[in-house]
């Protein structure tokens, strides 16, 4: 694999699997690897990933986990040409379909209510200020994809029964609690991660289309040590 200005390949320690990154654009944190080890799915399952970045989640779950297809939308042509790069480099074609659109426009590529799972790690960041990096600053500020605009196509795409996983900002857990809520996706599964200093960090979810009340609380998960460096074995308490 030619590698362009910028890039390294690193080893994602799961079964062989590699990630092409650029330290130009935006690179995953510990927060893709939280939502990936939470995320179950079944063997038949169709899934959708709003906004993949480049691909760690989609490509994590293709050895933690059963699937038919995972539909991959990145609206970033940046991000969108790393995200193809890395299914070719893992051979995932006949299992990640990468979409370079806006999730708006998912009907143009599966239809309403055939989604059995919907994940998503979106942005989350209240701050107006435009950072003098255009990538970065889409990944990570709630203006270029807002929780509502988020929870109302995963409501439309997913099967009644069907789940969405996210993980969000812990101190924006009332803004996404509300949004699923409202939205009709119910949450049924959440956690709290801490950073290994006493602090909240994020807050994931595992939410159901029209299900019923009640949420269960999993016990918080600590993802680093007291000096901030990140726990390895600990990231796996939630794998299904």
């Amino acid at each position: 694999m030619q590698l362009q200005k910028n890039e390294r390949i690193e080893d994602l320690q799961c079964n062989g699997l590699q990630i092409i990154q650029n330290k130009s654009l935006y690179t995953f944190t510990s927060d893709s690897v939280v939502l990936a080890n939470f995320i179950s799915t079944k063997k038949n399952d169709k899934c959708v990933e709003i906004g993949s970045g480049s691909g760690v989640i989609s490509l994590l779950l293709s050895q933690k986990t059963q699937f038919e297809q995972i539909t991959a939308f990145e609206i970033q042509k940046e991000m969108f040409d790393l995200l193809e790069r890395n299914i070719e480099l893992n051979n995932l074609k006949d299992k990640i379909k990468p979409v370079n659109d806006d999730i708006k426009n998912y009907k143009k590529y599966i239809s309403q209510g055939s989604v059995d799972v919907v994940f998503s790690n979106p942005p989350y960041m209240k701050e107006d200020t435009l950072n003098s990096n255009v990538v970065k600053a889409i990944a990570r500020h709630e203006k270029y994809l807002p929780i509502d605009e988020l929870c109302t196509c995963a409501f439309q795409m997913l099967k009644a029964g069907g789940r969405i996983f996210i993980v969000y900002g812990a101190k924006r857990t009332t803004d996404l609690l509300v949004s699923l809520s409202k939205h009709k996706l119910e949450p049924k599964k959440m956690f709290f991660t801490e950073n290994g200093k006493g602090q909240v960090v994020l807050c994931v979810v595992e939410a159901v289309k029209l299900g019923k009340s009640g949420v269960e609380v999993l016990p918080n998960l600590v993802t680093n040590d007291q000096d901030g460096k990140y726990i390895e074995l600990l990231h796996t308490k939630y794998i299904k």
